[in-house]
């Protein structure tokens, strides 16, 4: 059974930081693609952040570049989003979801977890 288990969202003011972790279990981690996507409020699921199976390339969109990181330790199972400089509007659900290489959607995701972010 595959899960897919995201932790570190909280409450922190405008441009404070969090780290959001997810750790993946019943899956072959490296075999998949990592990303983190996020949900407010009356709004529609949004793309955050991708990196390939090896950790060696990565994606962002305009709206969070050069102020979020996404990374991965194969060895621990685990994709991590660097979240720095939050904006309340960066306030929403982040799910993790794995994509197996080499296929276009997301196989698995996380059940999330809540960032705040306070001005």
């Amino acid at each position: 059974q595959v899960q897919l288990v995201e932790s570190g969202g909280g409450l922190v003011q405008a441009g404070g930081s969090l780290r959001l972790s997810c750790a993946a279990s019943g899956l072959t981690f490296s075999m998949y693609d990592m990303g983190w996507f996020r949900q407010a409020p009356g709004k529609e699921r949004e793309f955050v952040a991708r990196v390939n199976w090896s950790g060696s390339s990565t994606s962002y969109p305009d709206s969070v570049k050069g102020r979020f990181t996404i990374s991965r330790d194969n060895a621990k199972n685990t994709v991590y989003l660097q979240q720095n400089a939050l904006k309340p509007e960066d306030s929403a659900i982040y799910y993790c979801a794995a994509r197996l290489r080499g296929t276009a959607g997301y196989n698995y995701w996380g059940q999330g977890t809540q960032v705040t972010v306070s001005s």
